[in-house]
């Protein structure tokens, strides 16, 4: 498979993915939208649903849509250490492009919620705050693009992210996906699907659950980028956690792949 084949489909089903996953974010986020309030579970299962179309959509690629799967794959040599900077390209440009495509189809909404006065005076950051545990108040709408902590702890933010991603990637490994980069088939992309709902549902609470760099990373730049009034930070002083847990927890799944499956 050619490089522009795997910059091309990963660009594409990861764009599909953060799409979808950040759409329904911010179809439960946005009291101008009919699943406003929908709760976590419309999240866990959209961000599921997210994942099986971009999948089938980079099916070509081997439908990796995250680094931290690349990493893993390629500890488990099903595919070439060459590929990994073209893997992560495709997935990173892909990242944002979905987030922006978020932007345009709820624009309207975007508009609405950050010029709305109650939803402004919920996000002001709060005076004398003297819980070191809570998290600042996130702006508007970043929680749309990009994860944040309910405890704002490092140890247990960058834990949670790194077992997350574990199980994710360890059980993608541990479904046979084949050393020729074409995938686990549709049945293994709907078992991961299956998978990435249930770490949300399980393990989604502390942080949100990124278990992908990429899926927090390029939003979050396309949040800082974009001209929203009223948006507030990028919360840049959490974003390394859900960019270096998952690589971290790939590596594990990868080094544990070799040990026990190999």
């Amino acid at each position: 498979m050619s490089s522009s084949d795997i910059f091309i489909s990963e660009t594409i089903g990861t764009a599909v993915l953060i799409l979808m996953g950040g759409g329904v974010c911010a179809a439960v986020t946005f009291k101008r939208s009919k699943a406003f309030n929908a709760g976590w579970v419309a999240i866990a299962f959209g961000w599921g649903f997210a994942v099986l179309t971009g999948a089938y959509i980079a099916a070509k690629s081997g439908a990796h849509l995250n680094p931290a799967v690349t990493i893993g794959l390629a500890l488990k040599g099903a595919i070439q250490w060459s590929q990994v900077p073209v893997y992560f390209a495709g997935e990173m440009l892909g990242a944002m492009l979905g987030a922006v495509l978020v932007w345009v189809v709820y624009y309207g909404q975007f508009r609405a919620h950050l010029t709305d006065p109650e939803v402004l005076a919920n996000h002001t950051s709060e005076e004398g705050m003297v819980d070191p545990t809570a998290a600042p108040k996130a702006g508007p709408v970043l929680g749309i693009f990009s994860t944040g902590p309910e405890i704002r702890n490092v140890v247990q933010n960058l834990a949670t992210e790194i077992i997350a991603t574990i199980v994710l990637v360890l059980a993608i490994l541990t479904l046979g996906l084949s050393d020729n980069g074409k995938g686990v088939g549709p049945i293994g992309t709907l078992l991961v699907a299956l998978v990435v709902t249930g770490i949300g549902l399980s393990l989604g609470g502390p942080t949100g659950y990124a278990i992908n760099p990429v899926r927090d990373l390029g939003p979050r730049i396309v949040h800082a980028l974009l001209p929203l009034p009223n948006k507030g930070g990028s919360d840049w002083g959490y974003a390394w956690i859900p960019v270096a847990g998952p690589l971290i927890g790939g590596a594990i799944a990868g080094g544990l792949y070799q040990v026990a499956f190999a």
